[in-house]
């Protein structure tokens, strides 16, 4: 029995599209970005820390339906932000059943207000132009 070997192209042509609207990029013309927190600027953490930030505690069922995020991407990032001792974490039992209590630090206040105004600033900066 005989096979057929598709013969591709080992070298295709790039696509290119252009937008008809599309500005030309230039860096003369857009504000800098700040040097934000990297480790709040992160979309889950930032999640974790501004709904802490509106409540006194959360627990981590609350935190991941606020979310929509699995237990151990929630797990991952809460762990970084109690390392940077921006949230404390509470473990309890209530009967037989686990619980785990998170709340803002005063220092994570503290750095979601800066990254807060950073962002407030860089935006005003970004519509004066």
């Amino acid at each position: 029995m005989a096979r057929t070997v598709a013969k591709t192209k080992l070298h295709p042509q790039p696509r290119t599209q252009t937008r008809p609207n599309a500005r030309p990029h230039s860096s003369r013309h857009q504000a800098e970005l700040p040097d934000l927190d990297r480790l709040i600027h992160e979309r889950i953490r930032l999640g974790i820390v501004s709904a802490l930030g509106t409540n006194e505690s959360l627990s981590f069922n609350d935190l991941k339906r606020i979310l929509k995020t699995s237990d151990g991407n929630l797990s991952v990032h809460a762990r970084k932000l109690e390392d940077a001792q921006y949230v404390s974490c509470s473990k309890y039992f209530e009967g037989r059943v686990p619980r785990t209590q998170y709340r803002l630090t005063a220092s994570g206040r503290r750095a979601l207000a800066q990254y807060l105004d950073q962002m407030e600033e860089w935006i005003r900066r970004t519509r004066d132009q």
